[in-house]
């Protein structure tokens, strides 16, 4: 049963991750684009 927990949790840290990535590279993107948009 730990072994279960432990793999949830490692599951759930890999989740967080990937979502913060992804939340990141979009904000990214758009201070790009509206440094892009103001440089114009």
């Amino acid at each position: 049963m730990s072994k279960k927990g432990q793999s949830s949790d490692l599951n759930l840290k890999g989740t967080l991750i990937s979502v913060f990535s992804v939340g990141v590279i979009i904000i990214v993107m758009w201070f790009v684009v509206y440094f892009m948009y103001v440089a114009r």
